[in-house]
Order: C-alpha cells, then sequence, then structure tokens
C-alpha cells in the first residue's frame, strides 16, 4: 500500500471516490495473487515487482508529460538520499508482505496494516512534538494494549504485524521530504531499485535458482508482479488528489479488511485466543481514532 496526503483537497469528488475505492480494493486483492506465488523466494518475487513496475511507471508519466520532475530530482543529492532511504523501507515493506502470505501469517500482515494509522500518530508525536489529544492518546493506547496481549498470551513478538507497521510507518513519514508527484516518486524509488534487483536476478540465474523462464505459468507470474505493484498505486496517487485527507484516512481500513476476511475465509487461517482479544482492542482503538475525524468532516461539509 502507498500513503499519500493532499491537505490542499477540501472535498471529495466522485471520480475521486471511484479511484480510491478502487486502488483499496485492488490492494486488498494482491493476497491472492502472492499465494500464487508463494512457492517462489519473496525476495525473488520483489525484485521482478520493481523491475515490471518500471516500464507501467514509466510510460505513465511520459504520458503525462512530467518527467521534468524526476529528472530534477535525480540531480539533487538530498532528494536523492531520501528516495534511496525510502525505496528501502517499501522494499523492505514490500519482502515482509510477500513472505506473509505465503508463509500463513496473513492476519499478522492484516494487524500490520490496522495499527498502521495509529503507528504514524505516535511517530508524529515523538519525532515532529505533534501534540496528541485524549481521543488519540486513548486509541494508541488501546492499540499498545492489543500488541500486549499478542505478545503475553503467544509468548514472542508478532514481528511480522510490527516489522509491515514500523517499514510503512516510517516510509510514509520519509515520503513527506520527497517534494515531487506521488507518480514521479514511485518512479523514481523503482529506478532506484532496477540495479540492484536486477544484479539479484541476474545471480538466480546463473545459480539455476530462478524461477523467471522456468515454466510459462511462472514467468507470467513474476512478469505480471510488476502490474499487480504499480497500477492500484497509481489509481491511488490520483484519487488522492480528489478526495479529502480525512476520507483517505477511513477508506484505508478496506484493504486490511479484506485480507482479514481472505486470510480467514480462503486462507483457512486460524484465530486463536490471543487474536480473539487483540483483533477487538486494535478495532476499537480504529473506531475511537476515526470518529471525531469523521464528526470533523461532517462537520466542514
Amino acid at each position: 500500500m502507498e500513503e499519500i496526503t493532499n491537505e490542499s483537497q477540501n472535498a471529495d469528488t466522485p471520480t475521486g471516490l471511484v479511484l480510491a475505492v478502487t486502488a483499496y480494493v485492488l490492494w486488498g486483492f494482491v493476497p491472492l495473487y502472492l499465494k500464487v506465488v508463494a512457492h517462489i523466494n519473496p525476495v525473488e518475487v520483489v525484485a521482478h515487482r520493481v523491475v515490471w513496475s518500471v516500464p507501467v511507471a514509466g510510460l505513465l508519466l511520459i504520458a503525462l508529460g512530467r518527467t521534468g520532475d524526476l529528472r530534477a530530482a535525480v540531480r539533487s543529492p538530498k532528494m536523492l538520499g531520501m528516495a534511496c532511504l525510502t525505496a528501502a523501507l517499501i522494499s523492505f515493506n514490500w519482502a515482509v508482505f510477500v513472505w506473509a502470505i505465503g508463509s500463513g501469517n496473513a492476519l499478522d500482515a492484516a494487524l500490520g496494516y490496522y495499527i498502521n494509522p495509529l503507528f504514524s500518530i505516535a511517530l508524529g508525536a515523538v519525532l515532529l512534538r505533534e501534540p496528541l489529544n485524549r481521543t488519540q492518546l486513548m486509541a494508541v493506547g488501546l492499540a499498545a494494549l492489543g500488541v500486549l496481549v499478542l505478545v503475553l498470551e503467544a509468548g514472542r513478538l508478532p514481528w511480522v504485524a510490527l516489522a509491515l507497521m514500523v517499514s510503512w510507518g516510517f516510509y510514509a513519514f520519509c515520503k513527506r521530504s520527497l517534494p515531487i508527484g506521488p507518480n514521479q516518486g514511485f518512479l523514481l524509488e523503482v529506478l532506484i531499485l532496477l540495479v540492484p534487483a536486477l544484479i539479484y536476478m541476474g545471480w538466480l540465474s546463473a545459480q539455476g535458482a530462478g524461477h523467471f523462464g522456468g515454466t510459462l505459468s511462472d514467468t507470467i507470474l513474476l512478469v505480471g508482479a510488476g502490474v499487480v505493484t504499480a497500477v492500484p498505486l497509481l489509481i491511488y496517487a490520483n484519487g488522492a488528489k480528489l478526495v479529502r485527507l480525512s476520507t483517505m484516512g477511513i477508506l484505508q481500513y478496506i484493504a486490511p479488511t479484506m485480507i482479514f476476511i481472505t486470510a480467514i475465509a480462503i486462507f483457512g487461517e486460524q484465530i486463536d485466543r490471543g487474536r480473539m482479544f487483540a483483533f477487538p482492542l486494535i478495532w476499537a482503538a480504529l473506531v475511537v481514532y476515526s470518529v471525531p475525524m469523521i464528526r470533523k468532516t461532517r462537520a466542514q461539509a
């Protein structure tokens, strides 16, 4: 998933809502695709997500005539350095997510993305000294309690959820420092990752361990990974310009909810006793977090 802010948007447009919902629904279906490629090493899948995202994002940017911003970014060492950091964070996030789905940890992946908005609030409070109001403190506290329940019940940290939460939270935080559009930023990130991805793919091929070119189905699936990665992101990037930030804050729960349902109904993952207590605590935290935002949105309408 991608997080893009647009503070200047003051109203929801029908086109923006359709694009945003479409993007989140597509993200919700991604685990079904990743389950099909679960027999392939997650790092190889991520490498192909990078490589085949480049032509998709590149062609769109050329069609929009927005390549100038990308050239300016490449010439700025500071912006390029920040883009390298966001590229590293997003590639790590992708690798953990791909592994989680393939290894039967989709519920933990959903948990990580449920907690992420609350982690972003805490991150802003710590790093940007943004004050937290009473409801935000309560929401963050409930989420922390949910994680604590999981730790006490399982006797270990829910590392998949925490890794996704932390990597995505810091990715979104650092992304704010990139003063270029979301389409340009995404292409810059995958271009940065392109060289290591190609090197890794070449090494796999030399070892005879790569799946690309092995069978027709694997080759098609790996090429399709780029489309699965880039298309929802680019749809979202354009939809985010046409809806309010508060609306996006509510819509972002679509994807983890779909992942949660898919994990139970299709993948057959079980809700153990720890999760029975943890998930309701997380959902309660999201309600506490979301209700004031909805009220504020209605008051401004």
